[in-house]
């Protein structure tokens, strides 16, 4: 106790008399917040497990809840029996992807009069958009009905590009559109399983596929991007399918209705999740969706830190400012029931999107470490250690093959969650970066060709690209709480601010996900 005065009175008599008046009752306040915040978010995650389990036991599956049969050929009608597809490819700058992306979509198996792939090239380097019109060129000189379209401005992204696309003459002869961004590569067989669910079932919108990782085991960092979305397929999407027949679509592998997406009002740039506004509008009118689990299509998960931070950013951010403009909108509808409403805006966004992202990062990186240094607030065991751990273990039955890095899928989630929580208050706030759009890059095999080769390489160091402020400053901040509480502290949190600000520095450093050689 005495040295634990003497640190005291060397931070000043400020902390002495701001402490007990001040600082205990905000923290206090601060706490109960988080700790409901925890419950809530426990109790949606138990609430899907229970669902999920459910349908393990019976069997449920989209095959026996909904009518699927195979579309059969029709002597009379020929091809004609077969619906009208059209496949949109949107893209920008896709140097090293749009190969794969074009020629897994012209590899589809589909009567080929009843098909149209529709390439939307919003690339602004000159050669790589030659290279992507030589490459449409090339397959149609092979009989594929491939359309090369570009635009004179990037306006509106990639919502844009699928809206100026849909405005062809040609899309007025298709029944349904199959959506694949440029890194996605769909079994022939994709329309085979998803059209037949349209054609049989005509209150379905969209059919949705699930997204298999081809450089899963890049790195690290891949490995625990891995953990999180599977979650997300395994659970969320499964979940919201089954019961309420609605989910976020997720901007690519999936086939939509034409005539549902036009009655839902069509593209809209007003955020930077223009696939779950579609799907919030389209849900809205009625329309049900379908996921599909056992229908994989091989795509590419980002492999640079820098990239995933931009896409952590738009997914955190958009869902965000897509909730604050149709809250109200959701709430005065009449065509769904008050039960789809609520899920809508208390489970899809206000848990899932904006709860999840605030306590991960505000409870464990910032009101947790700071009882440390007030010792008039606790945090009851339950909340520091059971909820977390339980939230955590229903999120681990996605990945069993990665369950041993759990460990480090907590540290880099909590690191992740300062950028979701930021870019999600800059959602709801409607702030300078609300609208940023930057595509995701993408390696494709170009990482494992120059990795390859034997020339020597130097990774890029760009000071202003490796060393990340906010990361260091979290980081400094969980460490001088974990040095306090080794010394002064009765919680024994000082292990778990240690690795915690080790993970920060890590991430400040830049020193995680792949190292890109230069060319």
């Amino acid at each position: 106790m005495g040295e634990e005065v003497v640190l005291r009175g060397q931070i000043g008599p400020f902390w002495e008399q701001s402490t007990p008046p001040v600082i205990a009752p905000l923290l206090k306040l601060c706490v109960g917040g988080c700790l409901a915040m925890s419950l809530m978010l426990f109790f949606e995650r138990l609430y899907m497990g229970i669902v999920i389990l459910f349908l393990k036991l019976f069997a449920r599956n989209p095959h026996n809840t909904y009518k699927w049969e195979p579309i059969q050929d029709d002597l009379e009608l020929t091809h004609f029996v077969y619906p009208m597809v059209l496949v949109q490819i949107p893209m920008y700058n896709e140097r090293e992807v749009y190969q794969l992306s074009i020629g897994a979509a012209c590899g589809l198996s589909w009567p080929s009069d009843r098909i149209i792939i529709q390439v939307l090239d919003d690339s602004t380097d000159p050669s790589i958009k030659d290279q992507v019109e030589l490459e449409c060129k090339r397959w149609a000189s092979k009989g594929i009905n491939i359309k090369y379209e570009i635009r004179d401005s990037r306006n509106g992204y990639k919502a844009g590009a699928l809206k100026e696309g849909m405005k062809h003459n040609y899309v007025k002869l298709c029944d349904y559109v199959a959506i694949f961004d440029a890194d996605f590569q769909p079994e022939p067989d994709f329309l085979w399983r998803t059209i037949p669910f349209l054609t049989n079932n005509p209150e379905i919108a969209l059919v949705q596929a699930r997204w298999k990782f081809v450089n899963s085991d890049a790195c690290l960092m891949t490995r625990m991007q891995e953990m999180s979305l599977d979650y997300h397929f395994t659970v969320e999407q499964e979940v919201g399918s089954a019961t309420y027949g609605f989910f976020g679509f997720n901007g690519t592998a999936g086939v939509w209705r034409i005539a549902a997406l036009k009655e839902a009002g069509g593209w809209k740039d007003r955020t930077t999740v223009e696939d779950m506004d579609l799907a919030v509008r389209a849900s809205l009118k009625g329309w049900k969706f379908v996921y599909v689990g056992d229908l994989k299509v091989k795509n590419e998960l980002p492999s640079t830190f820098k990239a995933y931070r931009y896409q952590q950013h738009r997914w955190s951010c958009g869902p965000a400012n897509l909730f604050k403009k149709m809250v109200v909108e959701i709430m005065r509808n009449k065509k769904v029931s008050l039960w789809k409403k609520l899920y809508l805006i208390y489970s899809f966004f206000f848990v899932r999107k904006i709860v999840a992202h605030i306590v991960t990062f505000v409870f464990y990186c910032v009101v947790l470490p700071a009882t440390v240094l007030v010792p008039e607030v606790s945090v009851p065991k339950w909340g520091a250690v059971y909820i977390p751990s339980m939230i955590t273990l229903l999120n681990a039955v996605g990945t069993p093959r990665s369950f041993h890095l759990i460990f480090f899928w907590i540290l880099f989630e909590n690191v992740m969650s300062l950028h979701r929580t930021k870019a999600t208050f800059i959602g709801l706030l409607e702030a300078g970066r609300v609208n940023e759009w930057v595509v995701t890059e993408k390696l494709g095999d170009a990482l494992k060709t120059k990795l390859g080769s034997k020339a020597p390489w130097k990774p890029r160091f760009r000071f202003g690209e490796r060393l990340h402020l906010l990361e260091l400053c979290v980081g400094a901040y969980l460490f001088f709480c974990g040095c306090y509480d080794l010394n002064f502290g009765k919680n024994r949190y000082f292990i778990y601010l240690f690795l915690q600000s080790f993970a920060f520095f890590i991430a400040g450093v830049g020193y995680i996900g792949t190292l890109v050689p230069n060319s």
